[in-house]
């Protein structure tokens, strides 16, 4: 599936390429392809659930288009007087009728609808739910048929019927390296692969396995620290008259402060300061509360701005200071860290990286206000510590701008 949405990349920037040849040099032909591209790629326009619908396609396509057009308006207002109308008018109209057209079919051609049929080593009460939480992730395409706590002979006879042996309880390890299998797969490499997290129940169930996971974490990163600064300077210069603005509409409303100012729990549990700008009015709280318990103190201002998280904007000074990330898990509140931490399995693995302005949780899952919702969020939380990389940073940030349009997560 991955070649299919890498091969629609290169198609789709060639088609770009070739219409832009049409009115602009090489360079610049090359440089607006791109950023058209990264603005696609932004909107979630290549994810697969996406390449299903030609609904989906054209909004986002056209969305995409649409912020790409803002850095090449900027270019001609700078470079050039001269502004292609025709190379705008062409390239929205590709993106409205030809790409989503070109993208969905050739993915509906080359989708691959060939059913993986599992054989279960683990007892089915234990593992049913999860499992058909990834047969509806794939599909059905993923078929987990029968489970079984097996002798070897009985493993040995039954395998010959399935395409993979599933080892969902560890206990019967021994037993599963004894037989002549031709494909295993272990149950958290499975869960990982698919759904993209690690739900708590996993962690528990293999938590000698994920704790020697998560020590062996990076813990620091160099080129991630030059790309906090980096952004957060353009950042912070870019939203500039955007933070004027809401400072001024707060001040007007209630008053000051301006800035919110709370202790979060940061990198290996070590509590510090974040920055907000304050969107309740100026009432002194008892204890941590969800932001949809206090609905009632909400300014003016701030249901406006929560939704987009401008008012997290002041972040972008914790991320200098070194005390966040761009990205990573959303710092918690002590009160609330606290709880979490003896009531959830894993909670505490969270800490081992910095926490973030944006994160995998908050482009993949709602804002949470209890515990459970809580414990879902981890999932996601758990699994970009564990797999964080560079490019998935970058991702991260891409999708970060289309969940803010979208007003998925916040509050």
């Amino acid at each position: 599936m991955y070649l299919i949405q890498l091969f629609l990349v290169f198609l789709n920037f060639g088609i770009l390429f070739l219409f832009y040849k049409l009115f602009e040099g090489t360079v610049c032909s090359i440089v607006f392809s791109l950023l058209a591209i990264l603005c696609l790629y932004a909107f979630r326009t290549y994810d697969l659930e996406n390449l299903e619908s030609y609904n989906e396609q054209l909004i986002r396509t056209l969305l995409g288009t649409a912020v790409s057009f803002v850095p090449v308006l900027i270019f001609y207002a700078l470079i050039d007087d001269h502004v292609p109308k025709h190379a705008f008018v062409v390239n929205l109209t590709i993106n409205a009728f030809v790409l989503p057209i070109l993208n969905v079919s050739f993915y509906k051609l080359r989708r691959k609808d060939k059913r993986i049929s599992y054989l279960v080593v683990g007892k089915r009460e234990e593992f049913e739910g999860l499992l058909k939480k990834i047969e509806k992730e794939t599909n059905h395409r993923h078929i987990f048929a029968e489970y079984v706590n097996p002798t070897l002979d009985l493993l040995s006879e039954k395998s010959k019927y399935y395409d993979v042996v599933l080892i969902a309880d560890q206990s019967f390890s021994n037993i599963v390296k004894k037989a002549s299998l031709k494909k295993i797969e272990y149950l958290p490499t499975l869960v990982e692969k698919v759904l993209q997290r690690i739900p708590v129940e996993i962690v528990e169930r293999y938590r000698d396995f994920y704790e020697l996971t998560f020590q062996t974490v990076k813990r620091h990163s160099p080129t991630k620290r030059i790309i906090d600064v980096v952004v957060s300077i353009i950042a912070l210069i870019l939203t500039s008259p955007i933070m004027l603005i809401i400072a001024l509409c707060v001040l007007i409303e209630d008053g000051r402060p301006i800035i919110f100012k709370q202790q979060r729990v940061g990198k290996d549990g070590k509590p510090f300061t974040v920055y907000k700008f304050r969107t309740m009015r100026n009432v002194r709280a008892g204890q941590a509360k969800f932001v949809t318990q206090e609905q009632d103190r909400i300014l003016k201002i701030g249901r406006i701005i929560r939704p987009y998280r401008l008012d997290e904007l002041p972040q972008f000074f914790n991320v200098l200071k070194g005390d966040m990330s761009v990205v990573g898990p959303r710092p918690e509140q002590i009160d609330f860290a606290r709880e979490y931490s003896q009531k959830i399995p894993g909670y505490d693995f969270r800490h081992i990286v910095k926490p973030g302005i944006t994160g995998w949780a908050q482009i993949k899952y709602k804002y949470s206000a209890s515990l459970e919702e809580t414990k879902e969020k981890l999932s996601y939380d758990l699994y970009y510590v564990k797999n964080r990389t560079i490019f998935l940073d970058l991702k991260i940030m891409l999708h970060t701008l289309e969940a803010i349009i979208f007003r998925r997560g916040a509050k």
